[in-house]
């Protein structure tokens, strides 16, 4: 296992993490368990979770799998949560107003068992919340010892820069890492989010590495999937829902490209996947998300795995997303460069 900064932090983390959406929800609790032995056994410390996972089931099962742990184990994990979704009925049971958050908050560190954690992450921005209210309040949890970093979820290059810029201004606690959704069948954030997230110093923690599984190769062209996986149980589900991808024939370039990638390399696709993410600017850990301890192994097994120049340039050609001349494509990004030397 690699270990990276926790963006501008002097916290390292391991370069893969745990995601936990599925315990308590698709895994139960000795599975969860399972995959939480297994990824620190391979040197993980990054345990990523949210209090809206399984309403809150998923921090109640990192906590009692924590409390069973001795200190040694409980000293190498670097545990992250979020705020920010419904957590509740009321008004006031959502968003990132310092009502709603001093609640959510307090609450995450009950189920976890925890006096603090090192990572809390505001779930997604909150159009009716200032910045400044926000942000006042991580600075207060921070000073508080409640939470020992600031981190953003699912924003959008200009809603980091607002923030970023009103914690400078005010000298409040910045922001450190951004969660975004990011692979190889998601590629757009690099237009603006990526270069918002390195010119202010935060380290991109990639959700859905794989695609919701179409990375790993299980769905195929013209058949609906079927069975005991994340698209078998409902096609139509969130981002990643089969009839929306199938239809763009990107998808499946990107698809044979990571497979000819793994054949070439004599590993899973994941495996391919994952290095490729590994390895792009920015990028501090890929948060795995698996059902099962296999799916978890499998994944595992990326760990120190790096594709040659070549082996990117493929994977970089297929799935390139084809930005538009201006602003983001050819003409755009030469009008905004430049060469240091004299004449026209």
């Amino acid at each position: 296992m690699e270990y990276r900064t926790l963006g501008s932090s002097g916290t390292a983390v391991s370069a893969l993490a745990l995601g936990t959406m599925t315990f308590g929800a698709e895994t139960d609790e000795d599975g969860s368990h399972e995959q939480l032995d297994r990824f620190v056994a391979a040197g993980g410390s990054l345990v990523d979770t949210a209090d809206v996972y399984s309403a809150g089931v998923s921090e109640e099962i990192v906590g009692r799998w924590l409390g069973k742990q001795p200190d040694a184990v409980r000293d190498r994990v670097v545990l992250a949560t979020k705020g920010r979704f419904p957590m509740g009925e009321a008004p006031n049971d959502a968003g990132l107003s310092r009502r709603h958050l001093s609640r959510a908050l307090d609450a995450s560190l009950r189920r976890l068992g925890v006096d603090g954690v090192d990572l809390y992450q505001v779930h997604s921005y909150d159009p009716f919340t200032p910045v400044e209210e926000t942000l006042t309040f991580l600075d207060d949890a921070v000073r508080a010892g409640k939470i020992h970093y600031v981190g953003l979820s699912n924003f959008t290059g200009w809603q980091l820069q607002r923030a970023a810029d009103v914690a400078e201004f005010r000298r409040l606690a910045r922001p450190v890492t951004l969660q975004p959704q990011y692979n190889l069948l998601v590629r757009e954030i690099e237009w603006e989010i990526v270069p918002a997230a390195q010119a202010n110093g935060m380290g991109l923690l990639p959700w859905s590495p794989l695609g919701g599984g179409w990375l790993t190769g299980k769905y195929r062209r013209d058949e609906r999937p079927t069975g005991p996986t994340r698209l078998g149980d409902d096609p139509d589900r969130g981002v990643e829902a089969y009839d929306r991808r199938s239809r763009v024939e990107r998808t499946w370039d990107v698809v044979d490209a990571v497979r000819a990638g793994a054949d070439g390399r004599g590993v899973s696709m994941a495996q391919v996947a994952l290095a490729w993410l590994v390895d792009r600017p920015a990028v501090t850990s890929v948060i795995l998300g698996a059902r099962t301890t296999s799916q978890l192994d499998d994944n595992l097994a990326a760990a120190g795995l790096h594709l040659s120049d070549e082996e990117t340039a493929r994977l970089d050609a297929a799935s390139d997303p084809g930005a538009a001349d201006y602003p983001y494509g050819g003409p755009g990004v030469a009008q905004r460069s430049r060469k240091l030397e004299g004449g026209r």
